[in-house]
């Protein structure tokens, strides 16, 4: 009787351990190069505050692991405690999805050098900031000339200099709502359209919306999303 009591109990605690690990869905691995001693912070912003999920301790190895629960894909910050330093290079940014994720980098250059695998929003949403810098890089090489034309040291037209920044900003708006639109299957889509194209013409907005998946309708991004949309049908 008492072995079979024993092994009703030990049933219970391994159904709960096990009930437990299942609610955090996503494995964080990784390596900073360089980094033996330090503190690093898994944080997502909640309610415009910026919360921690866990915080891991580094003593003695670069390698790091984390578990934690993830209701829907997000972006997630991996921030590290550099101690006595100041660098701004100490927040790195990234798509998390339930599953496994693996965030290779380096101490010296935290962000640059980040290599992030196992999401497959992650992949999308690097390759659409790819293309976005380049828009960004051809405005700022437009107010750079702008600068250089106040101190006279370059005549340029301020009218053909400001249709050329339109024209880039027009083009840069155009291809986030077209990636958003093709990739409408994955938690990205209602992202991009929340974080970079949320005052563009409502009608693309709209054909995103309807574009979306129905998982992607009812994931975190994807109910935010609707919501604006709702608020801003209301006011057209």
């Amino acid at each position: 009787m008492y072995k079979f009591i024993l092994a009703v109990v030990s049933m219970a605690v391994f159904a709960s351990c096990s009930e437990e690990k299942s609610k955090d869905n996503l494995e964080i691995t990784g390596n900073i190069k360089g980094l033996k001693k330090g503190k690093l912070y898994i944080q997502k912003v909640q309610d415009s505050t910026l919360i921690t999920l866990d915080t891991i301790v580094l003593n003695g190895s670069s390698n790091f692991e984390t578990n934690v629960k993830l209701d829907s894909p997000e972006m997630l910050y991996l921030f590290l405690d550099r101690g006595v330093s100041k660098s701004a290079d100490n927040n790195l940014l990234f798509f998390a999805e339930p599953g496994k994720i693996n965030i290779d980098t380096e101490l010296e250059f935290f962000l640059s050098k980040a290599k992030i695998t196992g999401s497959k929003n992650q992949e999308l949403y690097e390759q659409y900031k790819s293309i976005i810098s380049k828009f960004n890089d051809q405005q700022l090489e437009l107010v750079k000339d702008e600068l250089l034309a106040l101190k006279g040291k370059k005549v340029i037209s301020e009218e053909d200099n400001a249709k050329k920044q339109d024209l880039i900003l027009k083009r840069r708006y155009m291809y986030a709502a077209n990636f958003a639109l093709t990739n409408a299957d994955h938690e990205v889509a209602p992202y991009i359209a929340l974080t970079d194209i949320y005052d563009m013409n409502i009608k693309f907005l709209d054909t995103i919306q309807k574009s979306m998946t129905p998982a992607v309708a009812n994931s975190k991004y994807g109910k935010k999303f609707n919501e604006y949309m709702a608020e801003r049908k209301k006011l057209e």
